[in-house]
Protein backbone atom coordinates (compact mmCIF):
# COMPACT_ATOMS: atom_id res chain seq x y z
CA UNK A 1 0.00 0.00 0.00
CA UNK A 2 1.21 3.51 -0.77
CA UNK A 3 -0.01 6.68 0.86
CA UNK A 4 -1.66 9.47 -1.10
CA UNK A 5 -3.36 12.76 -0.42
CA UNK A 6 -7.05 13.39 -0.98
CA UNK A 7 -7.55 17.01 -2.00
CA UNK A 8 -10.68 18.44 -3.58
CA UNK A 9 -12.04 14.96 -4.24
CA UNK A 10 -8.91 13.89 -6.15
CA UNK A 11 -6.21 11.42 -5.13
CA UNK A 12 -2.72 12.88 -5.40
CA UNK A 13 0.56 11.06 -4.77
CA UNK A 14 3.11 13.44 -3.22
CA UNK A 15 6.54 13.63 -4.80
CA UNK A 16 8.36 13.89 -1.48
CA UNK A 17 10.59 11.47 0.39
CA UNK A 18 9.47 7.84 0.68
CA UNK A 19 9.28 6.21 4.11
CA UNK A 20 8.92 2.43 4.29
CA UNK A 21 6.44 1.39 6.98
CA UNK A 22 7.53 -1.68 8.94
CA UNK A 23 5.17 -3.72 11.05
CA UNK A 24 6.21 -2.98 14.68
CA UNK A 25 5.17 -6.54 15.56
CA UNK A 26 7.41 -8.03 12.87
CA UNK A 27 10.04 -5.63 11.57
CA UNK A 28 10.83 -7.83 8.58
CA UNK A 29 7.32 -7.18 7.21
CA UNK A 30 6.78 -4.13 5.02
CA UNK A 31 3.25 -2.77 5.44
CA UNK A 32 3.51 -0.06 2.80
CA UNK A 33 5.19 3.16 1.74
CA UNK A 34 4.39 6.68 2.93
CA UNK A 35 5.14 9.54 0.55
CA UNK A 36 5.65 12.85 2.34
CA UNK A 37 3.98 16.05 1.11
CA UNK A 38 5.31 19.59 0.97
CA UNK A 39 3.49 22.73 2.03
CA UNK A 40 2.08 23.31 -1.44
CA UNK A 41 -0.37 20.49 -0.74
CA UNK A 42 -1.55 22.31 2.39
CA UNK A 43 -2.32 25.42 0.36
CA UNK A 44 -4.16 23.30 -2.24
CA UNK A 45 -6.17 21.66 0.53
CA UNK A 46 -7.11 25.04 1.99
CA UNK A 47 -8.30 26.23 -1.41
CA UNK A 48 -10.36 23.06 -1.92
CA UNK A 49 -11.88 23.33 1.55
CA UNK A 50 -12.76 27.02 1.00
CA UNK A 51 -14.42 26.24 -2.31
CA UNK A 52 -16.46 23.40 -0.81
CA UNK A 53 -17.53 25.29 2.30
CA UNK A 54 -20.47 27.32 1.02
CA UNK A 55 -22.19 24.31 -0.54
CA UNK A 56 -21.60 22.02 2.45
CA UNK A 57 -22.60 24.65 5.01
CA UNK A 58 -25.68 25.47 2.93
CA UNK A 59 -26.98 21.92 3.03
CA UNK A 60 -29.55 21.12 5.68
CA UNK A 61 -28.33 19.42 8.82
CA UNK A 62 -30.45 16.41 7.88
CA UNK A 63 -28.71 16.14 4.50
CA UNK A 64 -25.27 16.34 6.09
CA UNK A 65 -26.40 13.71 8.59
CA UNK A 66 -27.38 11.35 5.78
CA UNK A 67 -23.84 11.59 4.41
CA UNK A 68 -22.41 10.68 7.83
CA UNK A 69 -24.81 7.73 8.06
CA UNK A 70 -23.47 6.48 4.71
CA UNK A 71 -19.88 6.84 5.93
CA UNK A 72 -20.75 4.91 9.09
CA UNK A 73 -22.23 2.07 7.05
CA UNK A 74 -19.18 1.97 4.77
CA UNK A 75 -16.79 1.91 7.74
CA UNK A 76 -18.79 -0.83 9.43
CA UNK A 77 -18.60 -2.92 6.26
CA UNK A 78 -14.81 -2.47 6.06
CA UNK A 79 -14.24 -2.75 9.83
CA UNK A 80 -12.16 -5.93 9.79
CA UNK A 81 -9.92 -4.72 7.01
CA UNK A 82 -9.35 -1.31 8.63
CA UNK A 83 -8.62 -2.87 12.03
CA UNK A 84 -6.06 -5.28 10.60
CA UNK A 85 -4.29 -2.55 8.63
CA UNK A 86 -4.07 -0.32 11.71
CA UNK A 87 -2.78 -3.20 13.86
CA UNK A 88 -0.08 -3.95 11.30
CA UNK A 89 0.85 -0.30 10.94
CA UNK A 90 1.05 0.84 14.59
CA UNK A 91 0.91 -2.33 16.68
CA UNK A 92 -2.36 -2.11 18.63
CA UNK A 93 -3.72 -5.60 19.41
CA UNK A 94 -6.39 -6.62 16.92
CA UNK A 95 -9.14 -7.02 19.52
CA UNK A 96 -8.64 -3.47 20.75
CA UNK A 97 -8.39 -2.19 17.21
CA UNK A 98 -11.70 -3.79 16.24
CA UNK A 99 -13.26 -2.07 19.23
CA UNK A 100 -11.78 1.24 18.14
CA UNK A 101 -13.24 0.93 14.64
CA UNK A 102 -16.64 0.15 16.18
CA UNK A 103 -16.27 3.31 18.24
CA UNK A 104 -15.66 5.21 15.01
CA UNK A 105 -18.88 3.81 13.53
CA UNK A 106 -20.81 4.80 16.65
CA UNK A 107 -19.33 8.31 16.61
CA UNK A 108 -20.38 8.83 13.01
CA UNK A 109 -23.93 7.74 13.77
CA UNK A 110 -24.07 9.82 16.94
CA UNK A 111 -23.13 13.01 15.10
CA UNK A 112 -25.23 12.13 12.06
CA UNK A 113 -28.26 12.27 14.36
CA UNK A 114 -27.32 15.82 15.35
CA UNK A 115 -28.40 16.90 11.88
CA UNK A 116 -32.05 16.96 12.99
CA UNK A 117 -31.56 18.26 16.55
CA UNK A 118 -31.83 21.78 17.90
CA UNK A 119 -29.11 24.26 16.94
CA UNK A 120 -30.21 27.10 19.21
CA UNK A 121 -32.76 28.43 21.66
CA UNK A 122 -35.39 31.15 21.93
CA UNK A 123 -34.57 33.89 24.45
CA UNK A 124 -37.29 36.16 25.87
CA UNK A 125 -36.90 39.80 24.90
CA UNK A 126 -37.47 42.78 27.18
CA UNK A 127 -39.02 44.61 24.23
CA UNK A 128 -42.48 43.91 22.83
CA UNK A 129 -42.91 42.21 19.45
CA UNK A 130 -39.32 40.99 19.32
CA UNK A 131 -38.33 37.41 18.56
CA UNK A 132 -34.84 36.77 19.94
CA UNK A 133 -33.00 33.51 19.50
CA UNK A 134 -29.59 31.90 19.05
CA UNK A 135 -28.39 29.52 16.42
CA UNK A 136 -25.18 27.61 15.97
CA UNK A 137 -23.29 28.37 12.74
CA UNK A 138 -20.20 26.73 11.22
CA UNK A 139 -16.73 28.23 11.63
CA UNK A 140 -15.40 27.56 8.13
CA UNK A 141 -12.25 25.52 7.42
CA UNK A 142 -11.01 23.41 10.34
CA UNK A 143 -7.48 21.94 10.56
CA UNK A 144 -7.41 18.56 12.31
CA UNK A 145 -4.06 17.15 13.50
CA UNK A 146 -4.31 13.63 14.92
CA UNK A 147 -1.97 11.16 16.70
CA UNK A 148 -1.00 7.58 15.92
CA UNK A 149 -2.24 5.83 19.06
CA UNK A 150 -5.93 5.94 18.08
CA UNK A 151 -5.65 6.07 14.29
CA UNK A 152 -9.41 5.69 13.64
CA UNK A 153 -11.35 6.90 16.68
CA UNK A 154 -9.58 10.21 17.35
CA UNK A 155 -9.76 11.44 13.73
CA UNK A 156 -13.46 10.54 13.57
CA UNK A 157 -14.32 12.14 16.90
CA UNK A 158 -12.86 15.37 15.51
CA UNK A 159 -14.00 15.14 11.88
CA UNK A 160 -17.59 13.95 12.44
CA UNK A 161 -18.72 16.85 14.67
CA UNK A 162 -16.82 19.33 12.49
CA UNK A 163 -18.72 18.08 9.42
CA UNK A 164 -22.18 17.93 10.97
CA UNK A 165 -21.75 21.54 12.10
CA UNK A 166 -21.17 22.50 8.46
CA UNK A 167 -17.39 22.96 8.43
CA UNK A 168 -14.93 21.64 5.89
CA UNK A 169 -11.77 19.90 7.10
CA UNK A 170 -8.06 19.55 6.36
CA UNK A 171 -6.76 16.44 8.10
CA UNK A 172 -3.10 15.85 8.89
CA UNK A 173 -2.60 12.41 10.53
CA UNK A 174 0.53 11.24 12.36
CA UNK A 175 3.18 9.90 10.02
CA UNK A 176 3.06 6.37 11.46
CA UNK A 177 -0.72 6.18 11.10
CA UNK A 178 -0.80 7.50 7.54
CA UNK A 179 -1.72 4.28 5.75
CA UNK A 180 -4.71 3.79 8.03
CA UNK A 181 -5.68 7.43 7.43
CA UNK A 182 -5.66 6.86 3.67
CA UNK A 183 -7.96 3.87 4.03
CA UNK A 184 -10.34 5.85 6.26
CA UNK A 185 -10.36 8.69 3.72
CA UNK A 186 -11.10 6.17 0.96
CA UNK A 187 -14.17 5.10 2.93
CA UNK A 188 -15.32 8.73 3.18
CA UNK A 189 -14.85 9.02 -0.57
CA UNK A 190 -16.71 5.76 -1.27
CA UNK A 191 -19.65 7.14 0.73
CA UNK A 192 -19.75 10.10 -1.68
CA UNK A 193 -18.73 12.89 0.64
CA UNK A 194 -18.73 15.95 -1.64
CA UNK A 195 -15.29 16.94 -3.03
CA UNK A 196 -13.27 19.25 -0.81
CA UNK A 197 -15.33 18.72 2.33
CA UNK A 198 -12.58 16.52 3.78
CA UNK A 199 -8.99 16.87 2.56
CA UNK A 200 -6.17 14.56 3.66
CA UNK A 201 -2.54 15.71 3.61
CA UNK A 202 0.20 13.25 4.62
CA UNK A 203 3.50 14.59 5.93
CA UNK A 204 5.84 15.50 8.75
CA UNK A 205 4.33 17.34 11.67
CA UNK A 206 7.22 19.80 11.72
CA UNK A 207 6.41 20.82 8.15
CA UNK A 208 2.76 20.07 7.34
CA UNK A 209 1.47 20.65 10.86
CA UNK A 210 3.34 23.93 11.09
CA UNK A 211 1.98 25.05 7.71
CA UNK A 212 -1.57 24.30 8.84
CA UNK A 213 -1.15 26.54 11.87
CA UNK A 214 1.17 29.29 10.62
CA UNK A 215 1.07 29.53 6.81
CA UNK A 216 -2.59 29.18 5.90
CA UNK A 217 -5.54 30.74 7.72
CA UNK A 218 -7.82 28.01 9.12
CA UNK A 219 -10.82 29.10 11.15
CA UNK A 220 -10.04 26.55 13.88
CA UNK A 221 -7.39 23.98 14.77
CA UNK A 222 -7.99 20.77 16.72
CA UNK A 223 -4.86 18.93 17.87
CA UNK A 224 -4.13 15.80 19.88
CA UNK A 225 -0.53 14.97 20.73
CA UNK A 226 2.33 15.91 22.99
CA UNK A 227 2.09 18.71 25.52
CA UNK A 228 5.13 20.51 24.07
CA UNK A 229 3.68 20.57 20.54
CA UNK A 230 0.21 21.43 21.83
CA UNK A 231 1.52 24.47 23.67
CA UNK A 232 3.34 25.66 20.55
CA UNK A 233 0.13 25.30 18.50
CA UNK A 234 -1.88 27.12 21.15
CA UNK A 235 0.57 30.04 21.17
CA UNK A 236 0.62 30.27 17.37
CA UNK A 237 -3.18 30.15 17.12
CA UNK A 238 -3.67 32.68 19.90
CA UNK A 239 -1.27 35.08 18.18
CA UNK A 240 -3.37 34.85 14.99
CA UNK A 241 -6.73 34.82 16.82
CA UNK A 242 -7.57 31.35 15.47
CA UNK A 243 -9.87 29.19 17.57
CA UNK A 244 -7.90 26.21 18.87
CA UNK A 245 -8.30 23.01 20.83
CA UNK A 246 -5.40 20.96 22.19
CA UNK A 247 -5.60 17.59 23.92
CA UNK A 248 -2.21 16.66 25.31
CA UNK A 249 -0.51 14.49 27.92
CA UNK A 250 -1.51 12.70 31.08
CA UNK A 251 -0.01 11.11 34.18
CA UNK A 252 -3.11 9.36 35.37
CA UNK A 253 -3.59 7.80 38.79
CA UNK A 254 -5.61 4.82 39.94
CA UNK A 255 -6.26 5.18 43.68
CA UNK A 256 -6.98 1.97 45.62
CA UNK A 257 -8.48 2.32 49.09
CA UNK A 258 -8.22 -0.32 51.78
CA UNK A 259 -11.88 -1.30 51.47
CA UNK A 260 -11.68 -2.00 47.70
CA UNK A 261 -12.33 -5.47 46.34
CA UNK A 262 -8.71 -6.14 45.38
CA UNK A 263 -9.47 -9.24 43.30
CA UNK A 264 -11.74 -7.17 41.03
CA UNK A 265 -9.58 -4.06 41.14
CA UNK A 266 -6.33 -5.58 39.88
CA UNK A 267 -7.61 -6.53 36.38
CA UNK A 268 -9.02 -3.03 35.90
CA UNK A 269 -5.79 -1.34 36.98
CA UNK A 270 -3.84 -3.72 34.77
CA UNK A 271 -6.03 -2.95 31.76
CA UNK A 272 -5.70 0.78 32.33
CA UNK A 273 -1.94 0.54 32.56
CA UNK A 274 -1.00 -1.95 29.85
CA UNK A 275 -3.65 -2.19 27.13
CA UNK A 276 -2.32 -0.63 23.93
CA UNK A 277 1.13 -1.03 25.52
CA UNK A 278 0.35 1.93 27.76
CA UNK A 279 0.20 4.23 24.74
CA UNK A 280 -2.93 6.10 25.77
CA UNK A 281 -3.04 9.61 27.17
CA UNK A 282 -5.53 8.18 29.70
CA UNK A 283 -3.37 5.16 30.64
CA UNK A 284 -2.76 4.43 34.32
CA UNK A 285 0.86 5.28 35.11
CA UNK A 286 0.57 5.85 38.88
CA UNK A 287 -1.04 3.28 41.19
CA UNK A 288 -1.70 4.82 44.61
CA UNK A 289 -2.65 2.28 47.28
CA UNK A 290 -3.51 2.76 50.93
CA UNK A 291 -0.59 1.40 52.95
CA UNK A 292 -2.68 -1.13 54.90
CA UNK A 293 -3.39 -3.13 51.73
CA UNK A 294 -0.35 -2.18 49.68
CA UNK A 295 1.47 -5.49 50.09
CA UNK A 296 -1.64 -7.57 49.47
CA UNK A 297 -2.39 -5.55 46.36
CA UNK A 298 1.22 -5.81 45.15
CA UNK A 299 1.13 -9.60 45.50
CA UNK A 300 -2.06 -9.87 43.44
CA UNK A 301 -0.62 -7.45 40.90
CA UNK A 302 2.60 -9.46 40.71
CA UNK A 303 0.72 -12.60 39.74
CA UNK A 304 -1.49 -10.80 37.23
CA UNK A 305 1.38 -9.00 35.51
CA UNK A 306 3.44 -12.20 35.34
CA UNK A 307 0.66 -13.65 33.17
CA UNK A 308 0.53 -10.53 31.03
CA UNK A 309 2.04 -11.37 27.64
CA UNK A 310 3.41 -8.97 25.04
CA UNK A 311 3.29 -10.30 21.50
CA UNK A 312 2.32 -9.63 17.88
CA UNK A 313 -0.69 -7.38 17.44
CA UNK A 314 -2.54 -10.00 15.40
CA UNK A 315 -1.94 -12.73 18.00
CA UNK A 316 -5.17 -13.15 20.03
CA UNK A 317 -3.08 -14.45 22.96
CA UNK A 318 -1.20 -11.18 23.36
CA UNK A 319 -2.39 -8.91 26.16
CA UNK A 320 -0.44 -6.02 24.68
CA UNK A 321 1.38 -5.52 21.42
CA UNK A 322 4.63 -3.71 20.65
CA UNK A 323 5.10 0.02 21.01
CA UNK A 324 4.42 1.81 17.77
CA UNK A 325 7.81 2.87 16.41
CA UNK A 326 11.56 2.89 16.87
CA UNK A 327 11.40 6.37 18.39
CA UNK A 328 8.76 5.22 20.84
CA UNK A 329 10.76 2.08 21.65
CA UNK A 330 13.88 4.14 22.37
CA UNK A 331 12.01 6.54 24.64
CA UNK A 332 10.19 3.85 26.63
CA UNK A 333 13.36 1.74 26.89
CA UNK A 334 15.17 4.67 28.49
CA UNK A 335 12.50 4.92 31.17
CA UNK A 336 12.57 1.14 31.67
CA UNK A 337 16.35 1.29 32.17
CA UNK A 338 15.86 4.13 34.66
CA UNK A 339 13.32 2.01 36.52
CA UNK A 340 15.73 -0.92 36.69
CA UNK A 341 18.50 1.33 38.08
CA UNK A 342 16.55 3.54 40.47
CA UNK A 343 13.39 1.68 41.54
CA UNK A 344 12.34 -1.65 43.00
CA UNK A 345 10.71 -4.15 40.66
CA UNK A 346 7.21 -5.14 41.77
CA UNK A 347 6.04 -7.07 38.72
CA UNK A 348 7.03 -7.75 35.12
CA UNK A 349 5.32 -9.47 32.21
CA UNK A 350 6.74 -11.76 29.56
CA UNK A 351 7.30 -11.67 25.80
CA UNK A 352 5.63 -14.16 23.48
CA UNK A 353 8.30 -13.62 20.87
CA UNK A 354 11.91 -12.53 20.50
CA UNK A 355 12.44 -8.85 21.35
CA UNK A 356 14.49 -8.59 18.17
CA UNK A 357 11.45 -9.25 15.99
CA UNK A 358 9.59 -6.07 16.92
CA UNK A 359 9.38 -3.09 19.26
CA UNK A 360 8.46 -5.11 22.32
CA UNK A 361 8.67 -3.82 25.88
CA UNK A 362 7.84 -6.02 28.87
CA UNK A 363 5.09 -4.50 31.03
CA UNK A 364 6.54 -3.39 34.36
CA UNK A 365 5.39 -2.10 37.74
CA UNK A 366 7.97 -0.58 40.09
CA UNK A 367 8.02 1.05 43.53
CA UNK A 368 10.50 2.59 45.94
CA UNK A 369 10.77 6.05 44.36
CA UNK A 370 9.70 9.41 45.74
CA UNK A 371 6.66 11.32 44.52
CA UNK A 372 8.99 13.79 42.76
CA UNK A 373 10.87 11.14 40.77
CA UNK A 374 10.82 11.34 36.97
CA UNK A 375 9.03 7.98 36.79
CA UNK A 376 6.19 9.49 38.84
CA UNK A 377 6.04 12.92 37.21
CA UNK A 378 6.94 12.45 33.53
CA UNK A 379 4.70 10.89 30.89
CA UNK A 380 6.30 7.62 29.74
CA UNK A 381 3.60 6.60 27.24
CA UNK A 382 4.52 2.97 27.55
CA UNK A 383 3.79 -0.14 29.68
CA UNK A 384 5.40 1.16 32.87
CA UNK A 385 3.57 2.07 36.09
CA UNK A 386 4.73 3.14 39.55
CA UNK A 387 3.21 1.90 42.80
CA UNK A 388 2.96 4.55 45.56
CA UNK A 389 1.78 3.88 49.14
CA UNK A 390 -0.63 6.39 50.71
CA UNK A 391 -1.29 7.13 54.38
CA UNK A 392 -5.05 7.35 54.13
CA UNK A 393 -7.63 8.86 51.80
CA UNK A 394 -6.52 12.49 52.07
CA UNK A 395 -2.89 11.61 51.33
CA UNK A 396 -3.99 9.49 48.38
CA UNK A 397 -5.90 12.43 46.89
CA UNK A 398 -2.89 14.70 47.44
CA UNK A 399 -0.65 12.23 45.60
CA UNK A 400 -3.22 11.90 42.83
CA UNK A 401 -3.27 15.68 42.28
CA UNK A 402 0.51 16.09 42.54
CA UNK A 403 1.12 16.38 38.80
CA UNK A 404 1.13 19.06 36.12
CA UNK A 405 -1.39 16.96 34.21
CA UNK A 406 -5.09 16.51 34.87
CA UNK A 407 -6.63 14.19 32.32
CA UNK A 408 -8.06 11.13 34.05
CA UNK A 409 -8.20 9.58 37.53
CA UNK A 410 -9.88 6.56 39.10
CA UNK A 411 -10.80 5.51 42.63
CA UNK A 412 -11.48 1.96 43.77
CA UNK A 413 -13.61 1.70 46.90
CA UNK A 414 -16.85 0.42 48.39
CA UNK A 415 -17.33 3.61 50.41
CA UNK A 416 -19.94 5.78 48.68
CA UNK A 417 -19.06 8.87 50.73
CA UNK A 418 -15.39 8.71 49.77
CA UNK A 419 -16.34 8.00 46.17
CA UNK A 420 -18.25 11.26 45.97
CA UNK A 421 -15.49 13.16 47.77
CA UNK A 422 -12.97 11.86 45.28
CA UNK A 423 -15.15 12.94 42.36
CA UNK A 424 -15.13 16.44 43.89
CA UNK A 425 -11.45 16.62 44.89
CA UNK A 426 -9.59 14.93 42.03
CA UNK A 427 -8.09 17.55 39.70
CA UNK A 428 -8.83 15.79 36.44
CA UNK A 429 -11.24 16.31 33.58
CA UNK A 430 -12.48 12.72 33.72
CA UNK A 431 -12.93 11.07 37.11
CA UNK A 432 -14.23 7.56 37.61
CA UNK A 433 -15.03 5.21 40.46
CA UNK A 434 -14.42 1.46 40.22
CA UNK A 435 -13.46 1.84 36.55
CA UNK A 436 -10.09 2.08 34.86
CA UNK A 437 -8.61 5.45 33.98
CA UNK A 438 -8.46 4.61 30.27
CA UNK A 439 -11.77 4.80 28.51
CA UNK A 440 -14.63 7.25 28.17
CA UNK A 441 -17.86 6.48 26.33
CA UNK A 442 -18.15 8.10 22.91
CA UNK A 443 -21.21 10.18 23.84
CA UNK A 444 -19.48 11.74 26.87
CA UNK A 445 -17.18 14.80 26.86
CA UNK A 446 -13.45 13.99 26.67
CA UNK A 447 -10.75 16.32 27.96
CA UNK A 448 -8.54 17.32 30.84
CA UNK A 449 -7.44 20.04 33.21
CA UNK A 450 -4.07 21.68 33.83
CA UNK A 451 -1.48 20.87 31.11
CA UNK A 452 -3.59 18.05 29.68
CA UNK A 453 -5.89 20.29 27.68
CA UNK A 454 -6.70 23.75 26.39
CA UNK A 455 -9.84 23.38 28.53
CA UNK A 456 -12.28 22.64 25.75
CA UNK A 457 -13.88 19.22 25.36
CA UNK A 458 -14.15 16.66 22.58
CA UNK A 459 -16.92 14.11 21.95
CA UNK A 460 -20.53 14.33 23.06
CA UNK A 461 -22.48 17.56 22.83
CA UNK A 462 -19.39 19.50 23.95
CA UNK A 463 -17.72 18.94 20.58
CA UNK A 464 -20.47 20.89 18.86
CA UNK A 465 -19.56 23.95 20.93
CA UNK A 466 -16.01 23.93 19.62
CA UNK A 467 -16.86 23.39 15.95
CA UNK A 468 -19.44 26.16 15.79
CA UNK A 469 -20.05 29.78 16.70
CA UNK A 470 -23.18 31.08 18.39
CA UNK A 471 -25.06 33.79 16.54
CA UNK A 472 -27.64 35.81 18.48
CA UNK A 473 -30.54 36.91 16.29
CA UNK A 474 -33.39 39.32 16.96
CA UNK A 475 -36.24 40.55 14.78
CA UNK A 476 -38.87 43.14 15.68
CA UNK A 477 -41.90 42.13 13.70
CA UNK A 478 -43.84 45.41 14.11
CA UNK A 479 -42.57 48.96 13.70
Amino acid sequence: MQSKNWIGGEWVTPAGREVVVQNPSQLSEEVGVVRLSDTSHVRQAEQAARQAFSHWAGMTGAARGEVLYRIAAALEKAAGEVAELASREMGKPIGEMRGEVTRGVNLLRYYAAEGVRSVGSVIPSAEPDVLQYTRRVPLGVVAVITPWNFPVAIPIWKIAPALICGNTVIWKPAENASLTAVRVAEIFAEAQLPPGVLNLVIGKGSEIGQALVEEIQPDAVSFTGSTATGRQIAAACAARNIKYQTEMGGKNAAVVLRDADLEKTVPLVLSGAFRSAGQKCTATSRIIVEREVCESFAELLRKAVAACKAGPALDPGAYLGPVASHAQYSKVSEYAAMAEREADLVAQGVLLTSPDEGYYVKPMVVSGVTEDHALVQEEVFGPLAVLLPADGFDHAVTLCNRTVYGLSASLFTRDLSRAHRFLDLAQAGMVRVNQETAGVEYQAPFGGMKLSSSHTREQGQAALDFYSAVKTCAIKHTL
